[in-house]
């Protein structure tokens, strides 16, 4: 099981959840960032696809995601190092060897050709994706026509590691839209109301502790643009 707790402080240690004045991709001024491009090392990139890899068997086990899952799909950019990140995690600790593939930003006129690299899809596969952060769920929503392009599959769940928990394009929550419009659970190893309740200066330690003004801001964040 997912130690939440440990995978937030693997978050600051690792300078991927910072704290500040941020432009979100949809345009919201935010006091917190998650940026997963900021793993560079190949020991983050270990841990983190064992963060993954947890959430997806945890949540095989509560019978969310199929237990004949077959492939890993990571978005371009940030969602290719961890598709390939998980992966590996999966064979290694859990003993399901998947299949992995991600697309190119530009369809390949040459060679194999083409807009996907790895693992050539088939009908019926179920696939997992694989990204960093839901905001407003334009990721997967670009990435549903590539893969339906590319055969008859199946989309089983989004994996993130954070959560923001914000509203999308209506009155629900970017994880609410993609459910309600497209029948995919997304399952996040954490997610910000986990992040604040651990950081706040009512719980976790002195180290993980953000400062009060800090934190007033996140709330008011919250408070504006967030499903709790």
């Amino acid at each position: 099981m997912v130690n939440k707790a440990d995978f937030i402080e693997f978050l600051i240690d690792s300078g991927v959840l910072t704290f500040g004045d941020f432009i979100t991709k949809s345009g919201r001024k935010s006091p917190y960032f998650v940026n997963t491009g900021n793993f560079t090392k190949g020991s983050q990139l270990a841990q983190l696809g064992k963060f993954y890899a947890t959430c997806i068997a945890d949540n095989i086990v509560k019978g969310i995601i199929p237990e004949d899952i077959g492939v890993l799909f990571g978005p371009a950019y940030k969602g290719i190092p961890l598709s390939v990140a998980t992966a590996i995690s999966l064979a290694n600790d859990y003993g399901r060897n998947l299949n992995y593939c991600f697309n190119r930003k530009e369809q390949k006129d040459h060679g194999e050709g083409g807009s996907i690299v790895g693992y050539k899809l088939q009908d019926d596969d179920r696939i997992l994706i694989i990204e960093d952060v839901i905001t407003a769920g334009t990721a997967v929503r670009e990435s549903l026509p590539i893969l339906k392009k590319a055969a008859d599959v199946h989309i089983c769940g989004l994996i993130i590691a954070v959560d923001r928990m914000e509203r999308g394009q209506e009155d629900r929550s970017a994880v609410q839209e993609i459910y309600e419009d497209y029948g995919i659970p997304v399952l996040p190893i954490v997610t910000i109301r986990d992040i604040l309740d651990m950081m706040s200066s009512k719980g976790g330690t002195r180290e993980s502790k953000i400062p009060t003004d800090t934190e007033i801001r996140m709330r008011e964040y919250m408070d504006k643009y967030c499903i709790i």
